[in-house]
């Protein structure tokens, strides 16, 4: 047993990807789809929207991560002379903590280069100071991340006909899944300007103007994927329909904004003109046809679409005709279940030449599945990974029936939201609270707070009753929608919208 957890242990030090962050292009508001990149500037006084195309390479080396991206934009407004040219490289470094199950990210700016026209006027980059650091909470089936990020652009106005300043703050938040991804960004902007303006006249010595305002930038990029149902139009077929996997990407900013009326570049600092504009650019679908289930005994049963889902997902391997939906669901098919779901990446040591020793051959930790059993490794994942637990300390019972309460406390610790609960001495809402067993409560109380399970007409949870393979099935389901839609709700819209 010893031997089996510190092998697992050194493997996972090892085969842990390092965590490759979603984010929105650069840090200015834009938003993009496949060709096209749009951002509101204000450096003039004055917003005017920029869009254009755009390019993005990353690389990863070691523990670095490379990511270069150039901006080629014009006024949408083709009244407007405007241009901007924007070329940058930003490297992040990971810092894995392993023992810990996080990561830090730190993020430099290594280059930048941008030349803005605006008429007559040209800004070009004088200096740039960026810093941003998130911390990475990387748990079995999601990583949630926030961050902190501080930039300064000084930029040079004709040649040394002035200066203009703008000052960068705030935050990111998100999280990332095999059904979802959002990240959100709130920056704060003060802009400060300080040039000279030409006389009328050669007899005119001009005068220096100066002003300042803000703008704040909430933007938000995400992605979702979801199950869909497609009907069969052909009569005579072997299937009426199947399901189809459907990932769509979305990005959505809003610009808030605070600056003097300009007349010709001078400002009237006695007037305000506040404001607010928003952009929003949706990438073309991707469709996944999925395989056929072809069950004969779900007809018109309760579960029969979440059931039919899951099985076009791979998630059940029955080869049989025969689902049996109100026979009792098994430790290990839920188990295996979670995992496939997941998409939670199986790593064999056999297939590696650096795990393999034949002097000493793996050790199973339980003495119930040996290390041959074709769902070995989808137990020895999810205890490496803190997903599950033995019924005692050398037995799984993967035969064994799974009850609420186990199934309840897998999917809390698949979030890693075991430890969201409240301090010991609380109860639930449930009527049969004092049954719920106590290393269940802190997860049930969790998994009824974000509304993930709920109890039945008479408000019970009923902690110590088999799930059916049916149940079972309908309650992965809504587990499936809380990682495609629910998390996107709280890191998207209730940021943006209350924000």
């Amino acid at each position: 047993m010893r031997k089996f957890l510190a092998l697992i242990l050194i493997i996972g030090l090892i085969i842990i990807p390092m965590p490759l962050v979603a984010a929105p292009l650069g840090f200015s508001g834009g938003v993009n789809d496949e060709y096209e990149y749009s951002e509101v500037i204000f450096i003039s006084g004055e917003p005017i929207k920029m869009t254009g195309t755009y390019t993005k390479n990353e690389r990863m080396r070691g523990e670095e991560k490379s990511i270069n991206y150039r901006f080629n934009l014009s006024a949408e407004d083709r009244s407007i002379d405007a241009s901007l040219d924007r070329r940058a490289t930003y490297t992040i470094t990971y810092k894995e903590h392993s023992d810990k199950g996080q990561t830090i990210a730190d993020t430099e700016a290594t280059t930048m280069r941008e030349t803005i026209n605006i008429g007559s006027d040209r800004y070009v980059l004088d200096d740039y100071q960026f810093s941003k650091s998130e911390v990475i909470d990387n748990r079995p089936a999601a990583d949630f991340y926030s961050g902190t990020l501080n930039a300064r652009k000084t930029y040079d106005i004709n040649r040394g006909e002035g200066r203009a300043v703008i000052e960068t703050s705030g935050g990111t938040v998100g999280y990332e899944n095999f059904w979802g991804s959002t990240e959100t960004q709130i920056i704060d902007y003060i802009v400060n300007v300080e040039r000279e303006i030409e006389g009328e006249d050669d007899e005119d010595e001009g005068q220096t103007v100066k002003w300042d305002g803000t703008y704040n930038v909430s933007v938000s990029d995400s992605m979702s994927k979801s199950i869909r149902y497609s009907d069969n139009q052909a009569t005579h077929s072997t299937f009426d329909g199947g399901h189809m996997r459907v990932t769509n990407s979305e990005m959505v900013s809003r610009y808030e904004y605070n600056l003097p009326r300009m007349n010709d570049n001078i400002p009237n600092n006695n007037s305000r003109i506040r404001g607010e504009i928003e952009l929003d650019k949706q990438k073309l679908p991707k469709i996944e046809r999925l395989i056929l289930p072809k069950f004969r005994d779900i007809g018109g049963h309760w579960a029969e679409e979440d059931i039919k889902k899951l099985y076009s997902l791979d998630v059940f391997k029955d080869d049989s005709q025969f689902f049996l939906p109100d026979v009792p669901m098994s430790r290990m098919d839920f188990t295996r279940a979670i995992i496939r779901s997941c998409d939670i990446e199986i790593e064999d040591p056999e297939e590696n030449t650096r795990f393999r020793r034949q002097e000493e051959p793996e050790e199973s930790p339980f003495v119930d599945i040996q290390t041959e059993d074709s769902n070995y490794l989808y137990v020895r994942e999810a205890l490496n990974r803190g997903i599950i637990n033995g019924v005692s300390e050398e037995r799984f019972d993967p035969d064994g029936e799974l009850t609420r309460a186990q199934a309840i406390v897998i999917l809390i610790r698949v979030l890693g939201f075991e430890h969201n609960a409240p301090t010991p001495g609380y109860y639930t809402n449930f009527n049969d609270d004092a049954h719920i067993p106590d290393w269940a409560k802190d997860s049930i109380y969790v998994a009824s707070e974000i509304g993930l399970v709920q109890g039945d007409s008479n408000n019970r949870i009923n902690p110590n009753q088999t799930m059916t393979r049916a149940e079972a099935s309908t309650m992965i389901i809504r587990f499936l929608n809380f990682l495609e839609s629910d998390l996107q709700q709280d890191y998207r819209e209730q940021i943006i919208l209350y924000n």
